[in-house]
């Protein structure tokens, strides 16, 4: 269902019996009971920080924006959150929600506003919500009727509307590391109530922090990838299952890769590439251009950005690095993925190697500048086309002076407005 409710710890309401999480996955039935069990995010739980003190101030607790990648624990903090204020807890899924559900939590938390109890209200997956449904919330935010706690894989200051923003405080949530996944996977395996104990199941040290590594910070996927590789290795004569480490890179396949194409993680590989090849360095160049690759970035993409660096950052330094990287373009476009990893690689190495120079980009940006300035200085007569006896009668093109008639016309005759007369915009790099 789109909306859930729980009591709290300290409420009259009971809690959601271990019982009903028996046939969930691993990833949910290994979610921390409390703020002892978290892992990661230290600057936020460790003592002295911002989120214990809040827990171990009493105090009311504001509303948040929770901002983190995928499997950081946002949805886990939420809820721990919401149970150590001692507050209600109603939660939306803003893929599922509308304004009409999200209007009948804000009525319920009206009610029990009434019965001096405290509503928490969680909206995972907040971004997703638009302008009319965010502002629908405000009210209610604003109030006091309820405290807002919103989880979002996206940058809020883009995809959360200013006025909620002002009203909540900016959690961000770091990828957690390869130690704080490998200590989430040895729990699972050690754990005999809601983890994989009962299974059997042996992972080599090695192995699991192979797993930790490949999962890229994202819990969820190691602890889904860890099941599966249990679940899918029969136990030998003794009854232990042993998982080694190519069923589980089968297990998480390229799950490592993901993200989301149309997010935020996008554009921030599609800068380190451009950054790492205008810094001349191949190999990150190489490095970020797999990881678009393999996360399933469109290769035209990738085939345009290397189009724009090709001529903004190395230019005139190496024309033919125009050339390499539309070729690179129009071969990806014949032949597609996979092969045309090879001719976006060879742009890639020939662009780190190139020469760079954006001499074509300042000159173009100091032109532009000037014909901002000057939009409405007429275009000199000598310039113009006389296509009719009025026009030449006018004087266009009276003056012009054919260059390749008249070698002297280039030193001699201008093209600029008067107003600009003399002035350069291209300075080649020394």
């Amino acid at each position: 269902m789109a909306r859930q409710e729980t009591g709290s710890l300290f409420g009259d309401a009971p809690e959601e019996p271990e019982a009903d999480l028996a046939d969930a996955p691993l990833a949910e039935r290994m979610r921390p009971r409390s703020l002892e069990e978290f892992v990661g995010q230290r600057h936020l739980v460790g003592e002295g920080r911002l989120v214990r003190k809040l827990v171990d101030g009493g105090g009311a607790l504001p509303s948040l924006i929770l901002w983190g990648g995928p499997g950081t624990g946002k949805t886990t903090l939420g809820r721990l959150l919401a149970r150590q204020s001692g507050s209600r807890f109603a939660s939306l899924s803003a893929v599922l929600s509308g304004v009409k559900e999200l209007r009948e939590a804000i009525s319920e938390a009206r009610d029990a506003r009434r019965r001096a109890r405290r509503t928490v209200l969680f909206i995972d997956e907040i971004h997703r919500f638009n302008k009319a449904q965010q502002d629908a919330l405000l009210p209610a935010v604003e109030d006091g009727t309820v405290t807002l706690i919103g989880a979002t894989t996206e940058n809020p200051s883009f995809e959360v509307n200013a006025a909620l923003l002002s009203r909540a405080r900016v959690l961000t949530l770091n990828a957690l590391t390869e130690d704080d996944v490998a200590t989430i996977l040895r729990r699972a395996l050690a754990d005999t109530d809601r983890g994989l104990a009962s299974r059997h199941a042996v992972v080599a040290d090695e192995d699991l922090r192979h797993l930790a590594r490949a999962a890229g910070g994202d819990a969820r996927v190691a602890l889904t990838a860890l099941e599966s590789a249990v679940n899918g290795t029969e136990p030998s004569d003794d009854g232990v299952r042993h998982i080694d480490r190519e069923t589980l890179i089968e297990a998480i396949g390229r799950a490592r890769f993901a993200y989301d194409k149309g997010g935020e993680e996008h554009y921030n590989l599609a800068s380190a590439l451009i950054k790492s090849l205008r810094n001349s360095d191949v190999n990150a160049g190489l490095y970020w251009l797999a990881r678009l690759i393999e996360g399933g970035a469109d290769p035209i993409f990738i085939a345009r950005r290397l189009c724009i660096l090709a001529s903004e950052d190395v230019g005139l330094a190496d024309p033919q690095a125009m050339v390499q990287a539309a070729s690179a373009a129009e071969i990806t476009r014949l032949i597609g993925l996979p092969e045309a990893l090879y001719p976006l690689s060879q742009a890639t190495i020939y662009l780190a190697l190139a020469p760079k120079s954006n001499a074509v980009k300042r000159a173009y940006q100091a032109a532009a500048e000037d014909a901002a300035a000057t939009a409405r200085e007429p275009v000199p007569h000598h310039l113009r086309n006389a296509v009719t006896p009025l026009m030449k009668a006018e004087g266009y093109g009276q003056g012009y002076r054919y260059a390749h008639d008249d070698p002297d016309a280039k030193g001699e005759m201008t093209c600029l407005p008067d107003s600009l007369a003399g002035r350069a915009y291209y300075t080649p790099d020394p």
